[in-house]
C-alpha cells in the first residue's frame, strides 16, 4: 500500500462545466472587472447564498447570473436543470463556431450591450423632464443580462430554433458588437434616447 504525503497531492483545477477554464478568462472593460465574477466553480449554483445582502449579486459567478436570469422567463420559471442545459449546449455551440472560450464570449458580449448612459425623470413645477444621467457598473451587468435573455426568448419563440442555438447566435453577434442583434440594438437605442435628453 503507497501512501501519499499532503503536500505532495496534485491539486486538480476546477472547470466550469468540466470543461472550461476560468483563469484564462479577461475582461476588457475596467469598470466591470468588480461586477463580473469569475471564481471557479464547476456547476454554477450557489444555493441562493448571495440574495441575503443587498447588491451581494456581484459576487455571483457571471454565468450563474445568466443561468438566473434565464429562468425569468414564463416557461421557464424555476426550472435551473433546464437553464443550465440551455447554456452548457449554448457554450459547446460557441466554443465550435468560433474556437474561444465560450465565458470569455459572454463577458465580451456583457461589455458590448451594457448601456453606459440612461435617462431618469425629474419634477420640475409639476412638469416631467427627462435628464440622462451615467449608469452604474452592476445595472449595466443587470441591463445587458436583462437584453440577452430577452433575445433569447423571443429569437427561440419566434422561429423554429432552439433556445441555446438562440443564445449561441446571441452571444457571438453581441461578442463582436453586432448592431443588427436585438441586446446590442436595445443598448444603442437607450444610449440614444439619453444623448438627446443631455
Amino acid at each position: 500500500m503507497i501512501f501519499v504525503a499532503e503536500n505532495e497531492k496534485k491539486e486538480t483545477k476546477k472547470l466550469l462545466f468540466n470543461q472550461w477554464d476560468m483563469s484564462e478568462v479577461q475582461i476588457n472593460d475596467p469598470a466591470l472587472v468588480r461586477y463580473i465574477n469569475l471564481h471557479s466553480m464547476i456547476v454554477p449554483h450557489s444555493c441562493g447564498k448571495f440574495t441575503r445582502q443587498e447588491f451581494n449579486k456581484a459576487n455571483m459567478l457571471i454565468v450563474e447570473r445568466l443561468i438566473n436570469r434565464l429562468m425569468k422567463s414564463s416557461k421557464n420559471t424555476g426550472k435551473k436543470t433546464l437553464a443550465i442545459r440551455i447554456v452548457t449546449d449554448a457554450f459547446n455551440i460557441i466554443n465550435k463556431k468560433t474556437k474561444k472560450n465560450p465565458v470569455q464570449v459572454l463577458v465580451e458580449a456583457v461589455t458590448n450591450t451594457g448601456q453606459r448612459e440612461e435617462t431618469v425623470r425629474l419634477k420640475y413645477g409639476g412638469i416631467n423632464v427627462p435628464k440622462s444621467v451615467d449608469t452604474a457598473p452592476l445595472r449595466r451587468v443587470n441591463t445587458s443580462m436583462f437584453f440577452i435573455s430577452e433575445a433569447v426568448y423571443k429569437n427561440s419563440q419566434k422561429s423554429k430554433k432552439s433556445a441555446s442555438a438562440a443564445l449561441a447566435d446571441e452571444l457571438i453577434a453581441a461578442s463582436k458588437g453586432d448592431v443588427k442583434t436585438y441586446s446590442v440594438n436595445k443598448k444603442e437605442e437607450r444610449e440614444r434616447i439619453a444623448k438627446s435628453a443631455r
